[in-house]
Parts: C-alpha cells; structure tokens; sequence
C-alpha cells in the first residue's frame, strides 16, 4: 500500500497528460484520464490536494508546466502519492521516470500509475522500468510510421497540414490544397520587392514595424528568421511546369497545369552550413552554404 505521511493520512495529487498529436481515442484525453484517477483515489481512500494537467506537451522532457507544479508541490511536503493514469503520462524515458522516483522519496512521495506492474520491491522496480522502455519502444515505432506515411503523401504531391498554414495562404475546406489569401500575400509581395531592391533583412525588418504590418503572430516587430523562412522558400516562388520537371516525381508533373505557375512547399530538406578553415588565412573561419 501507499505510504503515509507524517500525519498518518493519505493525500495525492492527480496528474494527466496529453500531447499536441494524441487524440481522444486514443485513451489519453485528459477527462477521461482524471475520470479513471478519481475512482482510484477515491476507492484506496485518498484525499485529492489538486488535479494538474499538462495540456499539448510530450513525454520526452520533463519540461512542463503542470510537470512543475506537482514537483513544487511534493517538495513543499505532506503529499504521499502523485497518481497518473499509465506510467509514460509522467515520462517517456526511463531516465526521467527513474528522476521522479528518486526526487520524490526524499520527501516521502511515491508516484504510481494505474497500470503499473509489481509492487514496492526491487522486482517490481524493474518491471516498471521494462514497462516504460516497453512505453518508449512503442513511442519510437509510432513516430517512424507517422514519417513514413507523411514521406508517402508528400512523394504523391498531398498537402501535409500543419496546425497553421504558411503566411500568405489558408487550406481548402478539405485541407488538401492551399489557397492565397490575399492581404498576406500582399505583404510577402512587399518583402520580395524590398529584398530586389537591395534591402537586406535588418531593413526590411525597420520598414514592416515602421510601416505597422504585423507578423504572422500578430506581433508589431517582425523576426528576421521570419523574415529568412519566407525569402528563402520556394513556396512563394512561381515555377513553370518545365522547371518543375526533376524537382517533384513524375506523378504530380503528370497533373500539373502547363500554363500554370506554382510553389513548392517541401517536405524533410533539410539545410545544411558547411564550415572550414582557409589554409590561407590561419585562424579565420570560411564558411559557405
């Protein structure tokens, strides 16, 4: 059975977690998850100091909000068990399970998940730690898969969506295209002609907040790696047909309009700065992209 604190009584705090890509049915939505810890602690006869939700974080950091809130309130004392509903709500690594563990028995506190395997003895340690390698395993294959499949639909020329669409374009109803909007669009104009008029990044950047434009956050001062992202795209680019042939495979060119203009909006390039040492000049770094 869990331990007790000082006072011989049972309190705990409830945590859940959900990430940006986890849905409902899943079996991970937060109601559903502080719903099955409700009846545990209720049931063992635990009294419920706070409920603490993470809300849109991964299980790869302990780097979280809520994740803060329950260590803040272990280590202020007189808690005797932090409750999530499986074990890789509080991490995904067992490293970072194993930190919890240790960080909360300096104050009396154990963490427990409703599908944990064992019990309180070094047998049932290791099963934990099976469990959530097992947890990270299993993460690592679904991550692989979701790459694979949007490596699929990018080789077919299918939108990728994202939870926001690139400045200066909104998706079709059925997310499967992109569509200019067109007082963004306006203002990517303005920084290309600024650009080919010899206007670096620093005074591109002057001009927008002198001028009152806001950024793609809605935020007076634009970024210059905004400012980068956008005039380093080819998604704003106009490509022929022609161009396009020996950029995108030979299915999409097939369906491409010869009379029309498009952008390329790639998927998993990556670019890369290569850096090196003139022989000539000791000491001074060269570098080129």
């Amino acid at each position: 059975m869990p331990s007790t604190n000082s006072h011989g009584s049972k309190r705990a705090i409830l945590y859940a977690r959900v990430s940006t890509d986890e849905q409902v049915s899943s079996g991970h939505s937060l109601d559903q998850q502080l719903e099955a810890l409700r009846e545990y602690a209720a049931r063992e006869g635990y009294e419920v100091l706070e409920e603490v939700v993470d809300a849109g974080y991964g299980g790869g950091s302990l780097a979280r909000p809520g994740m803060d809130r329950v260590r803040d309130l272990v280590a202020a004392g007189n808690v005797s068990m932090v409750l999530a509903q499986d074990r890789d709500r509080f991490a995904r690594k067992v490293v970072l399970n194993g930190l919890l563990d240790e960080e909360f028995s300096k104050h009396d506190c154990k963490n427990k998940a409703l599908n944990d395997y064992g019990d309180d003895s070094p047998e049932g340690a290791l099963m934990r730690g099976i469990q959530t390698q097992f947890a990270e395993y299993e993460r690592a294959k679904i991550t692989e898969r979701t790459r694979r499949g949007k490596v699929a639909k990018a080789r077919k020329g299918q939108i990728l969506r994202s939870s926001k669409p690139p400045f200066g374009f909104r998706y079709t109803a059925t997310s499967d295209g992109l569509l200019i909007h067109k007082p963004e669009m306006a203002v990517v104009e303005k920084i290309f002609r600024m650009a080919a008029a010899g206007l670096g990044r620093h005074a591109i950047q002057t001009r927008l907040y002198a001028e009152g434009v806001p950024s793609p956050k809605g935020e007076r001062v634009w970024s210059r790696s905004t400012l980068k992202k956008i005039l380093f795209s080819d998604l704003y680019i106009p490509y022929s047909r022609d161009e396009l042939a020996g950029l995108v495979p030979a299915e999409v060119l097939a369906r491409v309009d010869a009379d029309a203009r498009f952008g390329i909006w790639w998927f998993g390039r990556k670019q890369v700065t290569v850096t090196g040492y003139s022989p000539s000049l000791p000491g001074k770094r060269r570098a080129a992209l």
